[in-house]
């Protein structure tokens, strides 16, 4: 007879022939009886003592019910030789079935919601993969809109996720590697590609730093992976890109990235990525090539404006002969009680503290705030003389351009570059400005996502690329992957 005894701990335990040894020690380690929403349901099938262990909430109970209903129309006549087998490949109506041979893992199963069944005398048990998680259906997500298009996302469950994806992808070459992150947590972390197309010492690098993270858990799901995989912390630029669309995340694999899928997450980590993968929009490809490459032209020039608007402008009222007369009106007509550059900063941090309240605000309260921020903080402020009207006009365009740039990361690593060119300008003038635009240049170069240089194509320059980021093309003409994540098929067509 196989016992739980004897074992040192830390050690993996085999399950033992003796269902009250591991009765004992399953309820001791799962909380039967301690926690209300784990359970036992002990039944007698064929004169054998089962022992059934689950989650509620997780289990389905439907399939619960079924697989029981037939268990007990099982007689002893019938289990008289390999009851394992028997019950395992014909007495259970369910196709999501394995056996486990210890605790452990009986007990990992159980935790992930699944069904777990320990058989008197039998020294493997048996798993029905029955959980049903709670979830959300597929909604379009708030960040990623589109006018014309597919208007689902991804949602928080892993397996929903997986199955948008291959629904755009009919290919058996598509692959989800699955592992398991964080001692406690246990969070399936999937690693998706297209075997003949991305490149395999990015995916072996991916999948040995993902091995590699050594955390209790995850509950903040793909940005702690991020974190681990990137292993930078000072630099404000997104080294990765997440998306929530489907027809994005398959639009990448595609072209030969590995994507980071993270259980009760619906961001999808794209990876390796450059500057430029944030700054286009799945909008401009649901519309004729010129009207796409309008839009993102439109769209550059709002993140143009949302980084060198403000220190410009302030940098030549600062210095009105750099003005030339022909933009002699851009002038501060009315000086405030507050230093300019003051004024810029006040009005940064009162935008982020909006912004924050925003997001916190219930709905049917958020157009209050909005007339809040507007009368109250905007036309008193003027009135009062903490702002000039022109701080005003210039840092909403700038406001503006910020919430026209597609990734929301970039968006605030490039807010932080131009309270960084403010300061340079208020501290330095001229030589801080041209200073500050080298050292974020100097930043942008030297940066690498996962061995990319992020300013690729323009850092190392590539002509064709380049051309590719600033004009829409017609999908026909692109017949080759980017070479910058290195794909081993580097045709489309």
């Amino acid at each position: 007879m196989t016992s739980l005894r004897g074992n040192k701990e830390g050690e993996s335990r085999p399950i033992s022939t003796n269902v009250d040894e591991n009765k004992e020690y399953l309820d001791a380690k799962l909380g039967v009886g301690e926690s209300f929403d784990i359970d036992a349901h002990e039944l007698k099938v064929g004169g054998r003592r089962i022992v059934l262990y689950y989650i509620n909430g997780f289990a389905d109970n439907e399939i619960v019910t079924m697989v029981l209903r037939d268990l007990n129309n099982v007689e002893g006549s019938q289990l008289d030789t390999e009851e394992l087998e028997k019950l395992y490949h014909k007495y259970i109506p369910f196709y999501q079935m394995e056996k486990v041979g210890t605790t452990d893992e009986f007990m990992d199963k159980v935790l992930m919601g699944q069904v777990g069944l320990v058989i008197e005398g039998e020294q493997q048990a048996i798993i029905l993969d029955s959980k049903k998680y709670p979830g959300r259906t597929p909604e379009e997500p708030d960040l990623e809109k589109v006018v014309r298009g597919a208007h689902d996302g991804f949602t928080e469950t892993l397996v929903v996720n997986t199955a948008l994806t291959r629904r755009r992808i009919r290919d058996g070459r598509l692959r989800f590697e699955i592992m398991k992150v964080g001692k406690r947590s246990k969070t399936d972390v999937a690693l998706a590609y297209l075997k003949d197309v991305a490149n395999p010492k990015l995916i072996t690098a991916l999948k040995d730093r993902i091995q590699h993270v050594d955390i209790d858990g995850i509950p903040m799901a793909e940005k702690t992976v991020e974190e681990f995989i990137i292993r930078r912390s000072w630099n404000p630029f997104p080294l990765v890109r997440y998306t929530e669309r489907p027809d994005v995340a398959a639009i990448h694999l595609f072209e030969g990235h590995v994507l980071v899928f993270v259980d009760t997450s619906p961001s999808v980590m794209i990876t390796p990525t450059t500057y430029f993968h944030h700054v286009q929009h799945a909008e401009e490809y649901r519309q004729t090539p010129v009207v796409g490459a309008y839009l993102r032209w439109v769209r550059f020039f709002g993140i143009i404006a949302s980084i060198f608007l403000l220190p410009l402008w302030a940098l030549l009222v600062l210095h009105p002969s750099l003005v030339p007369e022909q933009l002699d009106y851009i002038g501060v007509k009315e000086k405030g009680s507050v230093p300019l550059i003051a004024q810029f900063i006040m009005a940064e941090l009162g935008v982020d503290l909006m912004r924050m309240a925003a997001i916190h605000t219930p709905t049917p309260l958020a157009t209050a705030m909005g007339l809040i921020a507007a009368i109250l903080i905007g036309e008193v402020a003027m009135k009062v003389g903490l702002f000039t009207p022109e701080v005003i006009l210039y840092l909403a365009v700038a406001a503006i351009g910020t919430f026209a740039t597609p990734s929301y990361e970039l968006s605030l690593a490039n807010r932080l570059v131009r309270m960084f060119l403010l300061l340079m300008v208020g501290f330095f003038s001229v030589p801080g400005f041209v200073l500050g635009m080298t050292l974020v240049l100097i930043v942008l170069a030297l940066t690498r996502s996962l061995d990319t240089p992020y300013l690729w194509p323009f850092i190392p320059f590539d002509h064709k690329a380049m051309k590719d980021v600033l004009i829409r093309m017609a999908i026909p003409y692109k017949k080759t992957r980017p070479s910058i994540v290195k794909p081993q098929n580097p045709f489309r067509q």
